[in-house]
C-alpha cells in the first residue's frame, strides 16, 4: 500500500478523516498542522495545543509570520515528504500533493463554506458569521501563501488528485468508507 495524502482547505473534515483511516489500517497518522503548531510553540506563540488555534487571534498571527518566512513551510513539507516515503501512513497537508509525485494517493475533501462555518461554529462554540469570516479570511490567506510559496493554486488546481470528494452531505463514517475502499483498490 501506498501513503495517503488528505487535502482541502479549512473545516473540511482532513484532520477526522486522516486520524480515522489510520486506525482503520493500522497505521501511523502525521498532520502538517501539528507540524506547524510545533513550529509556532517553538517561535514563542501561546495555545497552540488549543483546538482553535488556527482560528484564533494567536493562530492568525502566526499564519502572517509565515508569509513573511516561507521556510517555516517549506520545512513542514520538507518533514512531511520523508515520512510519506519511508513508511505507509496517512498525512494531512495543502501542499504535499504538489510536491510529490503520483506513487502517493492523494485525495481532496471539499465543503460548501456555509458548511465549512457551520462545522466551525460547533467545533469553536463561535457564531456561524464569525466562523464564516474567519474562514474566509484563512482561505485567502491559505491560497496567498501557497501561490507565493509554490505557485499553487489552493482549491483550483486539482489535477494532482486521484480522488476528490465532496463531503458537504456525508456523515465522515461515509467518507471513511468511499476512501477505505478506494485504497483496497488501488493499482498503482
Amino acid at each position: 500500500m501506498r501513503s495517503i495524502i488528505i487535502s482541502g482547505l479549512a473545516c473540511v473534515g482532513k484532520t477526522s478523516l486522516a486520524k480515522g483511516l489510520a486506525k482503520k489500517f493500522g497505521i501511523n497518522y502525521y498532520g502538517g498542522g501539528e507540524i506547524l503548531r510545533k513550529f509556532a510553540k517553538e517561535m514563542g506563540f501561546e495555545h497552540t495545543e488549543d483546538i482553535d488555534f488556527w482560528d484564533s487571534e494567536e493562530g492568525l498571527k502566526f499564519l502572517k509570520e509565515r508569509e513573511r518566512k516561507l521556510e517555516i513551510d517549506r520545512k513542514v513539507d520538507e518533514e512531511l515528504k520523508k515520512l510519506i516515503e519511508k513508511e505507509f501512513c496517512v498525512v494531512t497537508s495543502w501542499t504535499l500533493p504538489w510536491l510529490t509525485n503520483d506513487e502517493f494517493i492523494k485525495i481532496w475533501l471539499k465543503v460548501s463554506e456555509n458548511e465549512r462555518a457551520r462545522r466551525m461554529s460547533l467545533r469553536d462554540k463561535i457564531d456561524i458569521e464569525v466562523a464564516k469570516k474567519i474562514i474566509q479570511e484563512r482561505d485567502e490567506k491559505n491560497k496567498e501563501l501557497y501561490f507565493k510559496l509554490y505557485g499553487i493554486k489552493l482549491g483550483e488546481d486539482l489535477s494532482p488528485f486521484h480522488l476528490v470528494i465532496d463531503t458537504t452531505y456525508l456523515s465522515l463514517a461515509d467518507v471513511e468508507a468511499v476512501v477505505e475502499e478506494y485504497v483496497k483498490r488501488w493499482k498503482r
